[in-house]
């Protein structure tokens, strides 16, 4: 995420059930590593820089040997970069015209500041005369590919939704059920403070995780159509009745001791937020598919022994939004480069329509405990360790009508850092409902 820190990329870019600590022993290094490389074939080469981190950099380099086995004439040379070092380079040689020939990358707001540019091919000819290919993914990982209607990536390898995590024991414990509305979560806030446990556990200082509580409040109430109007740069877009009721309501919970006190200084990069719900010390959390793993691995058998409880965030009463909406990480994307040769930009369309996320690149995503974003993923489930929950969150992609990208994804840089600065005083009630709706407004386009 482009305005997020960068344990927050790396938490994005990983797999479920992957620890933490392995992707950031996976960063201490940020030069360029050759991979998948020609082969030894002849003729023209395309050029393609991806992401490190075991085990996902496994299954790029795999894709693309499979590939180069399959093509000699028309091979793909890949180039493996550390995260950060990746979001430098590939801005800088963008910016160049120098850019590979398959760019890399999270979709929405970067994409759009490319299209802009006009650094990426316009896809959407190629997806109509490619149906098939088109019909495998998720419908939803086409919005952060989308841009004024116009196709400008490939959708490719796995998502992660933002999810409702709650602690079973304590539920039990207090003798109360999952919440099924937002009214039940207001009348569940005092019960859990009576019994001296925070309802939720939040790691606010982070800002990015009190985002996710705006984004499904807005999509509950209003309906996608709310934060699209911001996305496309529409005047005054965060005016909308929704969004002030949206807000009005976040600033109820956290007035009714909704929150862990002290929420302000715990941080999510240290996974103590995850803490306080698999100690007990918090009945629920909001949170990334990605904090299942973790979870799991540091929170002894709080999910082997079945104490982990997981849902879609409930509705809101008389709200517009689907309940069957989702929010987070609807996929990656690989868009081509404008300045690619005709040669290289035919390499590339066929490594979309052959090589990514094949059957066999499907069930290797799979064996790293991710959600592909291809329909009938889920048969690859049946074995998993964790098939239960896998198959959870494939039904929350696979049934969303909508799957909104994360906000600070979505929109530019510099709109972006503008928003979590905003959400944190919206948080911390320094700044009221009206007073974030105009911060946003004046950002709008930025």
């Amino acid at each position: 995420m482009e305005s997020t820190t960068p344990s927050r990329r790396t938490f994005l870019t990983l797999s479920m059930g992957i620890p933490l600590g392995a992707a950031l022993a996976a960063c201490g290094t940020s030069g360029p590593t050759a991979a998948g490389g020609g082969g030894g074939g002849g003729g023209t080469k395309a050029t393609y820089w991806y992401l490190a981190v075991q085990p996902q950099e496994g299954v790029r380099t795999r894709a693309v040997e499979r590939f180069n086995k399959a093509n000699p004439n028309g091979q793909i040379t890949g180039t493996i970069l550390q995260n950060d070092a990746y979001k430098t380079k590939i801005k800088t040689a963008i910016g160049a015209g120098q850019a590979p020939t398959i760019i890399w990358g999270w979709g929405g707001g970067t994409l759009r500041t490319y299209v802009q540019a006009g650094q990426v091919e316009d896809l959407t000819s190629w997806f109509a005369q490619n149906a098939a290919v088109k019909d495998r993914l998720f419908p939803s990982s086409f919005g952060a590919a989308t841009i004024d209607g116009k196709i400008y990536a490939m959708p490719c390898e796995t998502m992660q939704p933002i999810v409702l995590y709650y602690n079973k024991k304590i539920f039990d414990q207090v003798g109360v059920q999952p919440p099924e509305s937002w009214g039940d979560i207001m009348a569940l806030v005092p019960k859990f403070n009576a019994a001296g446990i925070a309802p939720f556990s939040l790691g606010g200082q982070s800002r990015w995780t009190n985002m996710m509580w705006l984004e499904f409040l807005f999509d509950r109430i209003g309906g996608p159509e709310v934060f699209q109007a911001v996305f496309d740069g529409k005047k005054d877009a965060w005016s909308h009745p929704a969004a002030l009721d949206a807000l009005t309501k976040l600033q109820d919970l956290v007035k009714a001791d909704g929150f862990i006190k002290g929420f302000s200084s715990i941080t999510a990069d240290s996974n103590a937020d995850q803490a306080l719900l698999y100690t007990g010390k918090a009945a629920m959390m909001l949170h990334g598919g990605w904090t299942y793993g973790s979870m799991s691995t540091d929170g002894g058998d709080f999910v082997s022994g079945g104490h982990l409880g997981y849902m879609n965030f409930p509705p809101v009463e008389g709200g517009k939004g689907d309940p069957s909406n989702t929010v987070g990480n609807p996929g990656q994307y690989l868009s081509i480069s404008s300045n690619a040769t005709a040669e290289q930009k035919e390499i590339a369309k066929k490594f979309f329509a052959t090589a990514v996320l094949s059957d066999e690149e499907v069930k290797e995503w799979a064996g790293t405990g991710a959600v592909p974003i291809v329909n009938g993923a889920d048969s690859a489930f049946a074995t998993a360790k964790d098939a239960d929950f896998l198959k959870f969150v494939y039904g929350i992609a696979s049934n969303a009508k909508s799957f909104a990208q994360s906000w600070d994804q979505a929109l530019s840089p510099t709109a972006a850092e503008v928003l979590l600065d905003n959400i944190a005083k919206l948080f911390q009630l320094s700044i009221t409902p009206q007073q974030f709706v105009s911060n946003m407004n004046a950002v709008i386009g930025s």
